[in-house]
Order: structure tokens, then C-alpha cells, then sequence
């Protein structure tokens, strides 16, 4: 990993929500002030652009998430730049990796059918998301916020149905953000030579994710877009690291 020269690294902000899945190395999340060198830039050198990657096909367990991406930006005459973060949505990873469950093989407990019952919900996702917790965090007017494996607090562990295999299979979570992240960004660097900063995120992520949602989503079919013009020092990056621990944590 390139260390920046002449600048001191930043750590990851404490007690702070992580803002996105995974993380991979090379990216802190934080803003940084120009050097003092360097002030006096033109307007256009502070622009934030995001560029969202299209991918026409459907992702399939086994594929290259790296060869689709970089497929993607050449039909479009496009590539990634040094100084380029990419933001991936998690669900094309979860589904890369296989992440996905067929509800035929769910058989819920007597407590999942209750409480589907009671609000009309299908008792093999409620039961799903139960084992993907590691605690169940409120449990209210048919809504289920669990605490996941990872330390994320969502709405049924992430537990997604939607458009997945005609809602005959649950797709989950990737099993270690910080790794998928990792393998991307190592695999884009091999093709690219360049050191690509990866986050995956949802809906629920922070700051720069919720920038990509803007561009990102599935009526235009890009689950991916290219930050550029967001200035970072580079440096570890972990998930685990921005986790608010349960003893500061006002949502609980």
C-alpha cells in the first residue's frame, strides 16, 4: 500500500456509525485541507463528481465483479483515474459470492410463524433474519431491527428479498465486508495498476454513500459509481473500526 508523502495519516473517526459495509485499504473517510503548498486551486479542482457504472447483465454467483466493472467503463469509454474512490452496492457482491439462501430449505420456528402471522409476513425471512443476528434490537409493529453477525444495525439483518430470483431465494449480506472490499480492490489494481479505494454500502451507509445513492439503483441499473475529486489521505480501513460500541449507542 502507497503511503502519502509528507502528510501524517489520519485514523477513522471514533464512536463514529461506519459509513458504509466494507472497507478496504487505502481510504479514511475523512476530508482533508489541502497543503499549504497547494491552496490556491481552481474552482474546478474542488468538484465532486459521481459517475455511476452500469452493468446490463445480471451478477451471477462466480462472477468477476472486477471484469464487470472494468467491462462496463470501457463500452462507455470511461476509466477509473488515480484519486478515484469506487462505491459498490452490497447486493451484487452478496450475489458474486453466492450469498443467497432458497427459502424452500427455511423450516421457521413456531416463534417466526407467530409473529409473521400476526403481520402478514413471510415466517422463512423473519426466521432468516433471526440467524443472521446476534441480537434482536427492537421488535415492533412488524418491523424486526436486529444487530447483525458483522455489528450492523438494520432492518431484518439485511435480509433482501426483493428481486431476487422471483422472491424463491433470500439474498444476505456478504460474510466479511471488509474482505470482499479487500479482493475488489486488489483485483482492480492488478487489471489497473492503480490503487483503488473500495466501500460497499446500502442504504443504511454514511456521507459518502449516501452521495452514491444519488446516482446508484436499480431502475438505472447501476449498482456502482466512481467518487472522483474527494481528497483522502491513504491508510487502513476496516469496518470493525467505525462499529459504535452498545455502551454509546442512543439507538439501542
Amino acid at each position: 500500500m502507497r503511503k502519502s508523502s509528507g502528510r501524517k495519516k489520519e485514523s477513522a473517526p471514533k464512536r463514529r456509525k461506519n459509513a458504509a459495509h466494507g472497507a478496504s485499504r487505502g481510504f479514511s473517510a475523512r476530508a482533508q485541507s489541502a497543503p499549504e503548498g497547494r491552496k490556491k486551486r481552481s474552482r474546478a479542482s474542488h468538484e465532486l463528481r459521481l459517475i455511476p457504472i452500469v452493468l446490463e447483465d445480471e451478477i451471477r454467483p462466480g462472477d468477476a465483479l472486477s471484469d464487470k466493472l472494468l467491462e462496463s467503463l470501457r463500452n462507455r469509454r470511461q476509466r477509473f483515474q488515480p484519486g478515484d474512490i469506487l462505491i459498490v452496492k452490497h447486493k451484487i457482491v452478496s450475489k458474486s459470492e453466492g450469498c443467497l439462501v432458497d427459502l424452500a430449505t427455511i423450516h421457521p420456528s413456531d416463534e417466526s410463524v407467530v409473529w409473521a402471522k400476526q403481520y402478514n409476513l413471510d415466517a422463512r425471512v423473519i426466521e432468516l433474519a433471526l440467524r443472521e443476528s446476534r441480537a434482536v434490537i427492537r421488535r415492533k409493529n412488524g418491523v424486526l431491527i436486529t444487530e447483525t453477525h458483522h455489528g450492523f444495525l438494520c432492518a431484518n439483518s439485511g435480509v433482501d428479498v426483493s428481486n431476487v430470483n422471483g422472491g424463491s431465494h433470500a439474498l444476505l449480506l456478504p460474510e466479511d465486508p471488509d474482505r470482499s472490499a479487500a479482493n475488489l480492490r486488489r483485483a482492480l489494481n492488478k487489471q489497473t495498476s492503480l490503487d483503488i479505494p473500495v466501500i460497499i454500502t446500502d442504504s443504511f451507509g454514511r456521507q459518502l454513500a449516501c452521495a452514491a445513492g444519488l446516482v446508484c439503483g436499480k431502475l438505472n441499473r447501476a449498482p456502482a459509481c466512481i467518487v472522483r475529486g474527494f481528497r483522502y489521505d491513504p491508510g487502513e480501513g476496516s469496518v470493525r473500526d467505525l462499529l459504535r460500541p452498545a455502551a454509546t449507542d442512543l439507538f439501542r
